[in-house]
């Protein structure tokens, strides 16, 4: 095995565990995203991406990621996921099947007593794109769907959790979004909203529903996510963004989660003690270091709107910023939180180096140990 195929091998297994670990975190009640699921549903979406690029390096030599910076992927690699995804029929009807593979290996073993690396590449090519052809990869951008309906009693207006996800090109970062919105729409406000200001239970919705629920708003909110859903943007920007851009949508939460940076002992070096420290863990497959952050933003009171004869202004939110938290401030967020998933023996090596505290300041920290999470350490 080549150096760079040993080191590739060793990058999948630390991000196969860091992900797997992080998904039993989201999906156990004590984690702040617990309730709806939605987190852990993208997080398996990556692990899949993930799993499809471990394929593919059986017939493809290079692979790239971020080392200096995010340690996931570079941005081409999704690209390059999303076009095998549209050409994966056409490219699997030249490939025989597997079973064909099977018996040519065997074959060829017994003929020329050597291994059959151009049929094993084959191989590996169709199990790659056979599996590529899922929808439930972690792509370049993931559609909003509307995963909650209810109604808010005090404005008597319907109220959607919608979420969708990016990975940004310039960060390298898989950025996960989940507003909740109230919409006052006319024509939604008297579908979903009984007389007692409860959801019309009369009303069959099919959750989780594909875009925004009001169809009216649907193709532009889409437009728009697409549009405000870069790394570079404030969660207040983007909040401030919807507020202004759509008349019956009134959005009271934002919440985005950053899931990185991610950090591999021997492969990435964008923290000079983490590596140093990780690089003397005993098992390759527990040198590693997964952080994330949950920002949000929140809207404190709403303006009213205001009908004149020769103009008008719509209904706003005004957001809360926490300007007391110079690091809040700085994000646009009403509140964050750092959070940090590391395996039990790396952080014995990080506590014995004395660079814990240090490392780990302003973070909440997991620790991973037997497939099992424990938090508060």
């Amino acid at each position: 095995m080549t150096p760079e195929n040993d080191a590739a091998v060793r990058y999948f297994s630390a991000i196969t565990a860091a992900l797997g670990g992080l998904e039993v975190f989201m999906r156990d009640d004590r984690s702040p995203l617990y309730r709806h699921g939605i987190v852990a549903e993208y997080i398996a979406r990556l692990d899949k991406s993930f799993a499809c690029w471990r394929n593919r390096l059986g017939f493809m030599d290079t692979f790239r990621i971020s080392r200096a910076e995010s340690g996931y992927p570079v941005f081409q690699n999704l690209l390059e996921l999303e076009n095998d995804r549209q050409q994966a029929d056409a490219r699997l009807a030249n490939i025989p099947q597997t079973g064909e593979l099977r018996e040519e290996m065997a074959d060829f073993i017994l003929r020329h007593k050597e291994f059959p690396e151009a049929l094993q590449k084959s191989m590996a090519e169709r199990l790659y794109l056979e599996d590529v052809k899922s929808e439930a990869t972690f792509g370049p951008f993931t559609l909003a769907q509307t995963a909650k309906v209810s109604v808010n009693p005090k404005t008597m207006r319907p109220y959607y959790l919608v979420h969708w996800a990016t990975f940004d090109g310039s960060a390298n970062l898989p950025l996960i979004y989940m507003v909740t919105v109230e919409d006052s729409s006319e024509s939604m406000v008297r579908q979903l909203v009984d007389a007692n200001g409860k959801l019309n239970e009369r009303v069959d919705i099919p959750l989780p529903v594909d875009g925004l629920l009001n169809p009216e708003l649907a193709h532009r909110f889409d437009d728009f996510t697409e549009k405000n859903s870069a790394y570079t943007l404030s969660p207040a920007t983007i909040a401030v963004n919807l507020d202004k851009d759509f008349e019956p949508l009134h959005p009271k939460q934002l919440r985005r989660v950053v899931l990185g940076p991610f950090y591999s002992a021997g492969i990435t070096d964008n923290n000079s003690t983490v590596a140093e420290v990780l690089s003397k863990v005993r098992k390759p497959e527990n040198a590693w270091l997964l952080t994330w952050t949950i920002q949000e933003v929140f809207s404190k009171s709403e303006k009213p709107g205001r009908r004149g004869l020769f103009s008008s202004e719509k209904t706003t939110q005004e957001f809360f910023i926490n300007t007391d938290d110079l690091e809040a401030a700085r994000q646009g967020v009403s509140s964050y939180e750092n959070h940090a998933l590391i395996p039990h023996e790396a952080y014995q090596a990080l506590y014995a180096a004395g660079e814990a505290q240090k490392i780990f300041s302003g973070y909440k920290v997991h620790i991973l140990s037997n497939g099992q999470v424990i938090s508060d350490v």
